[in-house]
């Protein structure tokens, strides 16, 4: 009984120790210490992609439904509900066409020239287009700087280990298998490189994906300022006219009944 149980726990206590000799800790530990900061690169890179993902989807929106009820409020120069209408949603083009008619609603009811106000309305957008695709392309930076940087770490881990390998070989006394050694060194410092690879292609495919998708959202906002900025000088076109209409309208008229000096001189003689 007792050789039996001193069996079980001479089995027992290697089992015990592997847990992080094998498997993926095996890897880490095998790897040397440049597998954590791959790691951590790894752990960063995840979460940029559930944030990117998360924020994205929540301003995908029927972009061009939206832009046509906003510009049919306009024509029927409902601005109060255009504006209400942007106000309840997200994404670069209501944020785009929000700045845009309040910029209009503004020099408006200040009488600005209309000329003015088409410059004015513009430069409000254009600038305020900065801040849009600087919210779109957060972080990604980041993910683009990971896809480039792991896959370097990786290499130079296996430089570095494979370095220390040649080192320890030319060491090993007389009669070892130098090949055996040498390939068995290899393909452990290789794993360095493989762990580089597997997060630096999922970052960069990850980093193309969401500029695709950046880049769409800013076209749409260019679209719509251009949209907006038609709709604006259709809206301004009837003002123009009647600025210039009121003061022959206002024209206080000559002694004789005429509507000019010009006419009651020539009245007169």
């Amino acid at each position: 009984m007792l050789t039996l149980f001193a069996e079980a726990a001479q089995t027992a206590a290697p089992a015990a120790n592997e847990w992080w000799q094998s498997g993926a800790m095996g890897y880490m530990i095998a790897g040397g210490p440049f597998m954590w900061p791959i790691l951590l690169l790894a752990v960063i890179a995840t979460g940029v992609v559930i944030e990117r993902y998360r924020a994205l989807r929540l301003i995908a929106i029927d972009a061009e439904a939206l832009r046509r009820n906003v510009l049919d409020l306009l024509h029927q120069d409902k601005i109060e509900e255009a504006v209400a209408l942007c106000a309840r949603s997200h994404g670069p083009v209501p944020a785009i066409l929000a700045i845009g008619i309040h910029r209009y609603k503004l020099l408006r009811k200040l009488n600005y020239d209309p000329a003015k106000v088409e410059e004015q309305v513009v430069k409000a957008m254009e600038d305020y287009g900065s801040h849009i695709s600087a919210a779109l392309e957060k972080n990604l930076p980041i993910l683009s700087t990971i896809a480039t940087v792991a896959p370097m770490l990786g290499s130079l881990g296996t430089v570095v280990g494979m370095v220390l390998m040649f080192q320890g070989i030319t060491e090993m006394p007389p009669g070892a298998n130098i090949i055996k050694e040498a390939a068995a060194g290899i393909k452990v410092k290789l794993i360095v490189t493989v762990w580089g690879l597997m997060v630096g292609i999922p970052a960069y495919m990850f980093f193309n994906y969401f500029t695709s998708i950046v880049s769409t959202h800013i076209l749409e906002a260019e679209e719509t300022a251009t949209a907006l900025v038609e709709a604006l000088i259709l809206q301004l076109a009837p003002v123009s006219d009647a600025t210039v209409a009121t003061p022959i309208a206002n024209a206080t008229p000559a002694p004789n009944g005429s509507s000019s000096p010009a006419l009651a001189k020539e009245g007169a003689t």
